[in-house]
C-alpha cells in the first residue's frame, strides 16, 4: 500500500511536538502577561467563556479541545450525526428480513452440497450427522412499493411501518464467523483487536458540535438469552488519541462513573484540583512530549463540564406523554432499548457526531423462535420511534442511522429441528442490515440472496464498504481519512473499501 497523505497537520510525531510546543508557550507568554482588564477580555474573546473563569489551564484545554481536521469535511455531508444499533449475537435474517418462502417446501432436507460448497462451519455443529433446512415459521408482510417487495417479519410491526424510510441491504458480507472477530470488524474495520472504533476516527476528523459532551456516546442494553462479551475496546481509540474514545452512559445512578464530586468537595474545589492536575501534565508534555498529557487535560476539562450537562441530558421529565407513549412502556426504565433510542435522539440534537447502541442476546443457537420473540419485542418499538422521532423534528435527513449485527444466521438448524423449535449457527456469507436517512435512499432493498439465504447472487457489500458509504456521506473521503503510526498511514477500511452509490438519495 502507497501511503495516502495524512490530513492532520504535523502528522510527523516531531512536526506535532513542535506545533503543540509553540501552542502552549503562545498560551504561557500570553498567561504571564495578560493579569487583567484588556487582556483578559481578549483571551476570553478568543478562547470563549472558560478563559474568563482565570485558569490557564482551562483556556488551553478549551483549544485543545476536539475541533477536527482542519481539512474536513472533504465536500458537503449529507449527514451530521450518526447513531449506530448494533445488535449483538447476530440476528437472524431469515426470521427477520430475507424472506424464502420456497423454504417451506424443503423443510428438514439437507442443505445441498451445491449450496454450501465446503465453507467452514463453527464447531457448534460441525460434528452435526446432517445440516437440516429450518423455514422461519414467521408470517411476513409486504410493505412499500420496491422492486422485490420489501417482506418484513411479524417479529417488527412498528419497525415495518417506518420501512419507507428505511434502505436494506440483504448482501452484507463479512470474513468472521466467531462474534469476537466479527464484531471486532464492524466496530474498527479489523478483525484484530487494536484498531481505532468508527466513532473514534469520526471523533477525531470532524471533531465535536457540543464542547459539553463527548463527540462520541456509547449506551446498552443487556437482551435474553445467550450473552456475548462486550468489550470496551469496540469504542476505544486504538492508537488515536484517548480523548476520541467512546464514552458510556450507563443506566445506573450515575450516568458516567466519578463524574459528581464526593461529599465535601464543591465546583470551586474541583476546579483548583483540576488546574493543578492541567499544570502537572503541562510539565509532563514539555519535557517529553507525550500526546497523552494533552489529552488528560482535554478529557479533565470535558468531565468537569460534563458535571453540568450528564444531569439535564439523563433527565426525561420534560419530554411529553406524546413522545414517551410513542417509544412505548419500556421508555420509563432506565437501561431498556427503549430509553436508549430516546437518549439517543436526545443526544443526536445536542451535537453528538457517534451515538452507540449495544443491544446484547442475539445469539440464538437453540430455542430460536422464543428467544427471538422476546428480542424483537424489546427493540422494535424504540427503533421504529427514534426514527418517527427524528423525522416529526427535522433530524432525520441529516442523521444516519444503521442498524445490524456482526453476521447472519445458517438456513440450516443447530440440533434438533422440529415444526416449533429450530437454532441457528453462524453465518458469514450474506446477511441483512438496515439504514435511514442522512442521505441513504429510502424505501429500497439492494442485492438478492439465492433461494437459501446462502450465498449471494448479485451487489454484494462489504463492511469496507459499508464503512466507505457512511463516511461518504458524512462528507469525508475514506482514502484520506488517515493516522499515521508506526510508519503507516492507517485508515478505517485500510486498502479497500468501495462507496455504493445506488444506496445513495
Amino acid at each position: 500500500m502507497n501511503p495516502t497523505p495524512n490530513d492532520r497537520p504535523g502528522a510527523d510525531p516531531l512536526e506535532e511536538y513542535l506545533r503543540n510546543l509553540t501552542r502552549r508557550r503562545f498560551f504561557g507568554s500570553m498567561a504571564s502577561t495578560m493579569t487583567g482588564g484588556l487582556g483578559v477580555t481578549a483571551l476570553g474573546s478568543l478562547l470563549g467563556d472558560q478563559a474568563q473563569a482565570g485558569s490557564h489551564a482551562a483556556a488551553e484545554a478549551a483549544v485543545l479541545s476536539n475541533l477536527g481536521l482542519p481539512a474536513l469535511p472533504h465536500f458537503a455531508p449529507k449527514a451530521k450525526r450518526v447513531i449506530y444499533m448494533h445488535m449483538e449475537g447476530a440476528p437472524s435474517q431469515l426470521d427477520l428480513f430475507d424472506y424464502k418462502p420456497g423454504l417451506q417446501a424443503r423443510y428438514d432436507q439437507d442443505l445441498p452440497d451445491s449450496i454450501r460448497m465446503g465453507q467452514r462451519i463453527t464447531g457448534m455443529t460441525s460434528g452435526q450427522a446432517r445440516f437440516p433446512v429450518a423455514p422461519s415459521i414467521f408470517k411476513f408482510q409486504r410493505y412499500e412499493n420496491s422492486e422485490d417487495g420489501m417482506m418484513i417479519s411479524e417479529l417488527l410491526p412498528h419497525t415495518a411501518q417506518m420501512a419507507g424510510d428505511m434502505c436494506f441491504v440483504r448482501t452484507m458480507h463479512t470474513e468472521s464467523i466467531n462474534h469476537e472477530p466479527g464484531i471486532t470488524f464492524f466496530q474498527t474495520g479489523q478483525e484484530q483487536p487494536g484498531r481505532p472504533s468508527f466513532g473514534s476516527w469520526m471523533s477525531y476528523g470532524l471533531g465535536s458540535v457540543n464542547q459539553d459532551l463527548p463527540a462520541f456516546v456509547v449506551l446498552i442494553t443487556q437482551g435474553v438469552g445467550n450473552m456475548q462479551a462486550l468489550s470496551a475496546r469496540f469504542w476505544g481509540t486504538g492508537f488515536l488519541p484517548s480523548e476520541h474514545q467512546g464514552c458510556q452512559l450507563r443506566s445506573g445512578k450515575d450516568a458516567v462513573l466519578y463524574l459528581q464530586n464526593p461529599d465535601g468537595v464543591s465546583r470551586d474545589d474541583r476546579r483548583q484540583m483540576l488546574d493543578l492536575a492541567s499544570a502537572i501534565n503541562e510539565a509532563e508534555y514539555a519535557q517529553s512530549g507525550d500526546e497523552e498529557s494533552l489529552a488528560r487535560i482535554a478529557q479533565h476539562e470535558m468531565a468537569f463540564r460534563m458535571q453540568m450537562s450528564v444531569p439535564e441530558l439523563t433527565d426525561i421529565s420534560g419530554e411529553s406523554d406524546a413522545t414517551l407513549d410513542m417509544y412505548g412502556p419500556d421508555v420509563r426504565t432506565p437501561g431498556s432499548f427503549s430509553a436508549n433510542c430516546l437518549q439517543a435522539r436526545r443526544l443526536a440534537e445536542r451535537g453528538v457526531r457517534f451515538i452507540q447502541l449495544y443491544m446484547r442476546g442475539w445469539d440464538q443457537h437453540g430455542n430460536l423462535p422464543t428467544e427471538i420473540r422476546a428480542q424483537c419485542k424489546a427493540v422494535d418499538q424504540g427503533q421504529a420511534a427514534l426514527l418517527k422521532d427524528l423525522k416529526q423534528r427535522g433530524m432525520l435527513d441529516d442523521t444516519l442511522v444503521l442498524w445490524g449485527g456482526e453476521f447472519g444466521r445458517t438456513v440450516y438448524s443447530q440440533g434438533t429441528l422440529t415444526a416449533e423449535n429450530y437454532g441457528r449457527d453462524h453465518h458469514p456469507r450474506c446477511f441483512t442490515i438496515w439504514m435511514a436517512g442522512g442521505g441513504v435512499k429510502p424505501g429500497i432493498s439492494y442485492g438478492k440472496t439465492d433461494d437459501y439465504s446462502y450465498n449471494i447472487v448479485e451487489n454484494p457489500v462489504s463492511v469496507h464498504d459499508l464503512h466507505a458509504t457512511m463516511l461518504h456521506l458524512l462528507g469525508v473521503d475514506h482514502t484520506k481519512l488517515t493516522y499515521r503510526h508506526q510508519g503507516r498511514d492507517f485508515r478505517l477500511t485500510d486498502v479497500a473499501g468501495t462507496v455504493m452509490r445506488p444506496l445513495l438519495s
